[in-house]
């Protein structure tokens, strides 16, 4: 069975048309996690651009106004999962099944609300996972599109457990002083050793890095070496990953 590759890209910015194109380009796939606002200020994309996108990709929920839910009550916490998926869902006329967690920063009770709100799948930034994991709404990722000093590395490491199967991939993130060097070495690793490669990232932090060809190169090396049925958005991901017993239970 070859490489699994799918990609996320958060915060719904007007640039992930330009994100869209590049995927286009290259035959891959992905999903798009997108907030109805943005309380840090940046742009959204309108119910337009919205709506193209959502004909060649995954549309995801990232919550109402991209609240960090771990600072929020139960009450708050509610409203921002519930009313960014329904008026999500009135703009697209279509059903919303998957969320991410605005910076990763979550508890117990997020998850269960997640659930309860009638979403599949979760994504969360855990990252060096190579596989995607046995919890649906706590999806790991692999890495992200980035140039993260290494100790960030360290510290998403140590913080999120399951060590011993993402210790060869902390490795081969820390061999190289160069990012993109990292991100190749990463992949070929994935390539012999996991199941699947999901990189993440924002279109605006891509744009202000001026890092549009070198993700344009790194997507024509995938496409590569990925078979086109195993190019998946992450709703697609979560349906091939987790056994029919769990998602039934996730829409319970």
């Amino acid at each position: 069975m070859g490489l699994v590759f799918t990609c996320s890209i958060d915060d719904g910015h007007p640039l992930d048309m330009k994100m869209a194109e590049l995927l286009d380009k290259h035959g891959l796939n992905g999903t798009f996690f997108v907030p109805i606002k943005n309380r840090e200020g940046s742009n959204v994309m309108s119910r337009q651009a919205l709506l193209e996108l959502a004909r060649r990709f995954e549309i995801g929920s990232h919550t109402h106004d991209h609240y960090y839910l771990k600072n929020l009550d139960v009450r708050r916490t509610y409203y921002q999962i519930a009313e960014g998926k329904r008026q999500l869902e009135d703009m697209l006329g279509a059903e919303v099944t998957g969320f991410c967690y605005p910076g990763g920063k979550y508890r117990r009770k997020d998850v269960d609300l997640v659930k309860a709100c009638g979403f599949r799948y979760a994504r969360t930034t855990v990252n060096l996972c190579l596989d995607p994991g046995n919890r649906p709404f706590e999806m790991p990722t692999t890495v992200q599109f980035y140039p993260h000093e290494r100790g960030v590395y360290i510290r998403n490491f140590v913080k999120s457990g399951h060590w011993l199967k993402r210790v060869g991939p902390l490795f081969y993130v820390m061999q190289s002083e160069n990012w993109i060097e990292r991100l190749y070495a990463l992949f070929d690793y994935a390539c012999e050793h996991g199941t699947a490669f999901h990189l993440w990232g924002h279109s605006k932090q891509i744009d202000e890095l001026h890092a549009w060809p070198e993700l344009d190169a790194f997507f024509s090396y995938v496409s590569g070496k990925v078979a086109l049925h195993d190019r998946l958005t992450n709703h697609q991901l979560a349906q091939r990953a987790y056994s029919p017993v769990i998602m039934q239970d996730c829409r319970a």
